[in-house]
């Protein structure tokens, strides 16, 4: 059971260390701003948008009653889910165009609108229904335990995202300061999409 949690804790830094999920946000913030309370702001709001979508994704699963009955048909297709998806990043890589104009006091709602457009909570399905299957967790076989497991994998995984977005923020803010704002971040759609469509992968190997 520590290898799922760890891969939910990896997929946290993995979406804090991209600058897609919004950490050059919280820099921009800070250097335009009241400084680095104004980061740390920024940083709190960006967190409380992807814990809202990787919750608002899980827990429609957790409610499921033939969770239990068809764990395996489900994981599988969850996975071919997260494959189909990535694949469809790579062919279609355009962002809707409301994610480019964003004010800050709306983070929360751009984190949450990101982090969906990015099928960042898919990532976490399959480990979240590894965790779910009766054989791996028993009490998770109730819908109160699946509902337990959903806000603490998107808890652990949001925590980790943020320290991880957090760190490289202030980083950037103390050590570039104004100098970060010219810059143009790496573009990582792809790695992101090959990202999904591995773990997918994996995912269906082990549903297999």
């Amino acid at each position: 059971m520590i290898l799922p949690w760890l891969l939910v804790l990896a997929s946290g830094v993995y979406h804090g260390a991209n600058p897609a999920m919004g950490w050059p946000l919280a820099v921009s913030a800070g250097l335009m701003g009241r400084g680095w309370r104004d980061l740390v702001s920024a940083l709190g709001l960006l967190a409380l948008g992807h814990g809202l979508a990787m919750a608002g994704l899980l827990l429609p699963f957790s409610l499921l009653t033939i969770l239990v009955q068809w764990s395996r048909q489900i994981r599988i297709g969850a996975a071919l889910l997260v494959i189909a998806f990535g694949l469809w990043l790579l062919v279609r890589r355009r962002h809707p165009r409301f994610l480019a104009h964003i004010r800050p006091t709306q983070l929360a709602l751009w984190s949450f609108a990101i982090a969906m457009a990015h099928g960042a909570g898919l990532m976490l399905l399959p480990i979240y229904l590894g965790l779910c299957s009766p054989h791996a967790h028993p009490g998770a076989a109730l819908i109160g335990g699946r509902l337990a497991m959903a806000l603490a994998v998107s808890a652990a995984h949001t925590a980790a995202m943020i320290l991880t977005g957090g760190a490289l923020a202030a980083l950037a803010y103390f050590w570039l300061g104004p100098r970060l704002i010219p810059h143009t971040f790496l573009n990582l759609d792809r790695l992101w999409a090959s990202t999904l469509m591995a773990v997918g992968g994996v995912a269906l190997a082990f549903a297999l």
